[in-house]
């Protein structure tokens, strides 16, 4: 016989206990703690002083570092650069360490391109040190870079990493050797291409066997340091992480997301030769500042630098002493952080957690019916209804943003907006005020133990498709989805009057919150409020795990009707309410704090391309909506095609007057034809201090071949743009790069198109300063100028 129909009343005892008020009290004063305990633990170490313990780490003898290489920007190829080199080199030789100089040519890492079907390169000058080990099994490699984009000294961007070698190199020499060889390894032109980092694991002879690498890097200001990238087959560096970094933030979905995603840093350069593994960490808060004139020593949060430094240190003494040919695990670990460590379990249980999710909720929803609590319709019901938070929370925040950005566009041009967290909170109440209305709206008709069931399957569902596309970040909704399932059995099976459902549920939302909270928390500097559904969506999925915990605070009418249900109703609409409220309060505060100011400027972006053949100059922009003091140079929206050095893009542009500056020369070498193909020897070399050089085919002839400055490059041919094949060179030297070019086609006429470009508008006639709540956006052509011209073949 199947089970009796459930009444109200017994509907609403799976998570109702008799004595109402007290429990939610205490269930939601227990999740608080243990959010706050789980926030304590993602903050960072207080900053060591200078007179540390010399085996420690110390963020005030690296930040004394950070004020010399951050002391202007220096971007590869400079006079600053080479003093920051020079500095460089001088503190490792004086901590007795075997320190060289590799002075090469190199081609670019990753999926990185300047240069439309061609290629990018430059000129690095790395500092590599050696401590060699006692008996060594491999090397460990600290790597970081040292030069800093054009429009900012790099405070965090890589000071933050060079100088934490640096005083990790300090606290290593001083004490005992490793084990294993462990070389310092700071690299050049990573801004401009990952050219240093591609040169050292290319070419030299310390990179040959490969090793584990530790890639330190810095997006930000502020935050806890993030091992937010690792090698395949990550499960023993993992171990290791967790065991040995004293503060171990990281996440197995970060991992799966940054793969997924076109990004690079010196890491990839590693990664791309086989024989190296590692871990690649950053701290990213604080994201305005990021490649902006703002990125200064000041900016920097020495104790997001503490951390940098007790983990890097930690990592490679526990490296320097493991036997580095026994870290092939052979499969990834799921990992992720935990109040006092890093949680972490193999990578083939996975999937059979998240099959076990699943199918622990189904019995519980069976067993829910089949104790009368609900019915199946309801549970459908339920389900169907779970769907509306998981939607409309993302998408609310998203028009939430939109809003926002309409009030003060210059965000547009921002990672994050400058003081974040009054927006970070709205998003949060958003997603609360979502949740608590779609359950105020639904729990009377459909009933909590089918909405809580029903929100439990979407976590298990979701827990399936990330077990088959992102196995990483399964653990997000698998794990959640598996404690609210053993909460609600427990309820199911002990007497309900008791108050073992409400610890079980206290513990069900305890782990949802261990496990979520992070997530939410970490998201927001790592997308910025751009993406803020992003971290609105797993905040809506921490409320659905918590869900009986919720309906505690959901008042009861008893079988009461008429005005006595009314008042109840309108009481569980409180929550809503009140979460609805805050997100506007919230909204309203931040846009009333993080005003654009002289320390906080808007950013624009401007440059200057002047045509040496024909004398025309343009001011051009990528700013889709100029701000005022940018519209004042540029209108109408134009193609950049006669200067493929800046990359085929629309740009707002507008007339500008020419100024006498020369074009880079052109001087052909040797020029020797044949039926099927031409060969062209030149030599281009700027005529002025310049940061690249560019050089392009015009877009009808066919290169099927390359050297550059001795370095071959693959050929190629763009089709329907006015300029094809191409190079883009960083750092040339003074006396210019030598280019050999195999045509194809025997003797027919070509051209060639050179361009270089250089940094600072200031003596450019027309431009006009920007006043001091203006700033710079933080663009890798901010302030750039550029002179072309063409020479036919």
């Amino acid at each position: 016989m199947g089970a009796p129909p459930p009444t109200r009343a017994a509907d609403r005892a799976l998570a109702r206990p008799r004595r109402r008020p007290l429990a939610a009290l205490a269930a939601l004063a227990a999740l608080l703690a243990v959010g706050g305990t789980v926030a304590y633990d993602l903050d960072t170490p207080a900053p060591r002083p200078a007179d540390a313990p010399a085996d420690e780490f110390s963020a005030a003898r690296a930040y004394r570092n950070v004020e010399t290489i951050a002391a202007r920007p220096h971007p590869a190829g400079s006079p600053a650069n080479d003093q920051v080199r020079a500095h460089l080199e001088g503190v490792l030789r004086g901590l007795g360490l075997e320190t060289t100089v590799q002075d090469t040519v190199a081609r670019e890492a990753g999926q990185l391109s300047g240069a439309a079907a061609g290629s990018t390169l430059a000129r690095v000058r790395n500092v590599v040190a050696r401590l060699p080990g006692t008996d060594p099994t491999g090397k460990v490699f600290l790597v970081a870079h040292y030069d800093s984009v054009q429009s900012g000294p790099g405070g965090n961007d890589d000071a933050a990493g060079t100088s934490t070698i640096l005083e990790v190199a300090r606290a290593l020499a001083a004490g005992p050797r490793p084990r294993n060889d462990v070389v310092f390894v700071l690299t050049d032109a990573e801004e401009a291409c990952l050219c240093g980092a591609s040169a050292f694991a290319a070419d030299h002879p310390l990179a040959a066997d490969g090793g584990v690498v530790l890639n330190l890097e810095a997006r930000g200001s502020t935050g806890p340091v993030i091992m937010f990238e690792t090698s395949r087959d990550n499960a023993k560096l993992v171990d290791v992480f967790g065991r040995a970094a004293p503060h171990p933030v990281g996440t197995s979905f970060a991992v799966e997301i940054y793969r997924a995603l076109p990004n690079d840093t010196d890491f990839t350069a590693f990664l791309d030769r086989a024989g190296f593994v590692g871990l690649n960490s950053a701290y990213i808060d604080g994201g305005a500042v990021y490649h902006t004139p703002l990125d200064t020593p000041a900016a920097m949060d020495r104790a997001s630098l503490q951390q940098h430094g007790d983990n890097a240190l930690g990592l490679a003494r526990e490296f320097g002493r493991a036997d580095l040919k026994a870290l092939d695990a052979g499969h990834d670990a799921t990992y992720f952080p935990v109040p006092g460590g890093l949680a972490r379990y193999p990578g083939w249980l996975v999937l059979p957690l998240a099959v076990a999710a699943l199918l622990a909720v189904a019995t519980l929803g069976w067993l829910a019916r089949r104790r009368g609590r609900t019915t199946y319709g309801r549970l459908a019901a339920g389900f169907a209804l779970g769907l509306v938070p998981i939607v409309v929370a993302p998408l609310g925040a998203q028009l939430l943003w939109a809003g926002v950005t309409a009030v003060r566009p210059g965000y547009a041009e921002l990672l994050d907006p400058y003081r974040p967290t009054w927006y970070r909170l709205a998003v949060v109440a958003l997603a609360a005020a979502t949740l608590f209305t779609w359950y105020a709206l639904t729990r009377r008709r459909v009933g909590p133990a089918a909405l809580a069931i029903g929100g439990l399957g979407w976590l298990a569902v979701l827990g399936i498709v990330l077990a088959v596309l992102v196995p990483g970040g399964a653990y997000l909704t698998t794990l959640p989805a598996l404690a609210g399932a053993a909460a609600g059995l427990i309820a199911l099976t002990v007497r309900i009057d008791g108050p073992w459902p409400v610890v079980a549920a206290t513990a069900a939302g305890a782990v949802a919150v261990v496990i979520l909270l992070p997530t939410v928390v970490l998201l927001f500097p790592a997308l910025g409020m751009a993406m803020g559904g992003v971290a609105a969506l797993f905040a809506v999925l921490l409320g659905l795990a918590a869900l009986p915990v919720v309906d505690l605070l959901h008042p009861e009418a008893g079988g009461q009707r008429g005005l006595v249900a009314a008042r109840a109703r309108r009481a569980g609409a409180l929550p809503a309410v009140a979460a609805g409220l805050a997100a506007a309060v919230f909204a309203g505060v931040g846009l009333a704090v993080d005003r654009f100011d002289a320390a906080h400027p808007v950013p624009t972006h401007l440059m200057y391309a002047l045509d040496a053949g024909t004398g025309q100059a343009r001011w051009l922009s990528h700013e889709t909506a100029p701000q005022p003091w940018t519209a004042q140079f540029v209108d109408g929206a134009t193609t950049v095609a006669d200067f493929p050095g800046l990359g085929d893009t629309e740009l707002r542009s507008g007339p500008a007057q020419a100024a006498n500056l020369p074009a880079p020369k052109l001087e052909v070498l040797a020029d020797t034809r044949s039926t099927e193909q031409r060969t062209v020897r030149v030599r281009v070399t700027p005529q002025r201090e310049v940061r690249l050089l560019t050089l392009h085919v015009d877009g009808a002839t066919e290169v099927e071949s390359a050297v550059v400055a001795g370095r071959p490059v693959p050929g190629g041919r763009a089709t329907g743009t006015p300029w094809g094949f191409g190079i883009v060179f960083h750092a040339p030297p003074p006396e210019g790069i030598e280019v050999i070019l195999v045509l194809a086609g025997g003797s027919g006429p070509a051209a060639l198109r050179a361009m270089d470009a250089s940094d600072g508008l200031d003596a450019v006639p027309g431009f006009r300063p920007r006043p001091a709540d203006v700033g710079v956006v933080g663009s890798h052509s901010s302030e750039m100028l550029a002179v072309a011209r063409t020479y036919p073949l």
